[in-house]
């Protein structure tokens, strides 16, 4: 009997991991591959019909580094010939032209994988921390630093490779270069939004069904998305959605007192340091170079940055929080004034995020080149070796990560936009 039920779980997991799943998904879906012909039936790959019309489709590219719809159109007027999103500068994967025959559908699904791109995590946990809750942004950073430190790993240490394609239409190709088991941006999207639902349920008022709705679309969404993108099997992504859910049960019920060793431990800033980097330096185990690594130590240095920030807030007594006689939170009325301030709030202070960003890239990777004996016309090349890129995510994000919990409420004050 254990023996046919291990069998039948054995079935049902290659089912899940085979591409031409993902595949037939991406046809479902109005994603259709311009494989050459002979390469389509090798593979078993959807055979395509390129009759009729063709149109440009309008409107830029979605996605950072996104290319623009490039021209031809296949059967009608809503099929358009693309390009992937996110084309890689470091590996110079640009990947291959694809057909979209569901525009709708293409522009939700790229809507849904950015939500587990830096340019989100940029925008939505400085959000959180400005104008909603500071300490549910500090401890959802923390959990996101150290969820995607474990799924990373945990690709590194499983070694599967992306699906293959054909059949599989690579939509994006950014992360291609990395391992694939499991998703990342399934346990991402799955620990941000139930994180931050646990955190504000009974925090903030709000009807429990609504909050745990929004967590779960968000969640499908994302983890939808990266089949769609041909990024991860369908395995792949529920691995991802279940593992993020056991991390969620350990971390959880510890985030207060991570959180309050952050602010009053007589070791915390040694530790922070030490726990951050040393765990990064004992999971980056690459056997070839792929964005894993500097992910995940962007990730860790972002966490780093933040917990520094949370300690020197707390000892200078400017550690911003709701007094707990006021809890549970309402939500204040919306007002003109309270909007614009809000907003203001929001662009002078990702804008900070942007410039200290910027000028710390700008210094960091030439000063790490000259004192590695680099040369500096070859910063792409320089960027993937290990003694060069881990200081320098590290490096930088830490300070974007103290400037976002730290320096930036700081100048808040000083505009008069606390």
């Amino acid at each position: 009997m254990a023996t046919d039920l291990g069998s039948r779980f054995v079935q049902m997991c290659d089912y899940l991991q085979d591409p031409r799943l993902v595949a037939r998904f991406q046809s479902l879906c109005g994603v259709q591959g311009t494989f050459q012909d002979k390469a389509s039936k090798d593979q078993s790959a959807p055979e395509l019909d390129h009759r009729g019309p063709r149109r440009r489709l309008p409107g830029p590219g979605v996605g950072n580094g996104a290319a623009a719809a490039a021209g031809d159109a296949g059967d009608n007027e809503d099929t358009a010939r693309a390009k992937p999103l996110r084309r890689n500068s470091l590996t110079g994967d640009v990947g291959q032209e694809f057909l979209i025959q569901n525009k709708f559908l293409f522009y939700l699904f790229t809507f849904g994988t950015e939500l587990g791109n830096e340019m989100f995590f940029i925008i939505f946990f400085p959000f959180v921390l400005w104008n909603v809750d500071p300490l549910v942004s500090r401890r959802i950073i923390v959990v996101w630093a150290w969820n995607l430190l474990v799924g990373q790993s945990t690709k590194d240490m499983v070694r599967w490779s992306r699906p293959a394609s054909p059949p599989v239409v690579k939509v994006e190709v950014f992360y291609n270069s990395e391992y694939s088991m499991p998703s990342t941006h399934a346990m991402t999207g799955t620990a941000i939004p139930f994180c931050l639902f646990m955190l504000t349920c009974g925090r903030w008022q709000y009807p429990f069904l609504f909050g745990l709705g929004v967590a779960l679309s968000w969640s499908v969404l994302v983890c939808v998305s990266r089949v769609y993108m041909g990024m991860h099997s369908v395995l792949e992504v529920i691995t991802g959605f279940l593992f993020t859910l056991l991390i969620l049960a350990v971390l959880q019920p510890l985030l207060e007192t991570i959180d309050t060793f952050y602010m009053m431990g007589d070791y915390a800033p040694l530790v922070i340091a030490v726990t951050h980097v040393g765990f990064g330096l004992v999971a980056f185990s690459l056997d070839s170079w792929s964005t894993s690594r500097g992910d995940t130590a962007q990730a860790l240095g972002t966490g780093a940055g933040a917990a520094l920030a949370t300690y020197v807030n707390y000892q200078l007594g400017l550690l911003e929080d709701y007094p707990l006689s006021s809890l549970p939170l309402a939500l204040p009325p919306l007002s003109a004034a309270l909007v614009v301030r809000s907003v203001l709030r929001f662009l002078v202070g990702v804008a900070v995020l942007l410039v200290t960003r910027m000028g710390m890239k700008a210094v960091t990777i030439p000063f790490l080149c000259r004192v590695h004996g680099l040369p500096l016309d070859d910063v792409r090349r320089a960027r993937q070796l290990m003694r060069v890129e881990l200081p320098y995510r590290y490096i930088v994000y830490s300070v974007v990560g103290f400037s976002c919990v730290s320096v930036v409420p700081l100048l808040f004050s000083l505009l008069n936009l606390a």
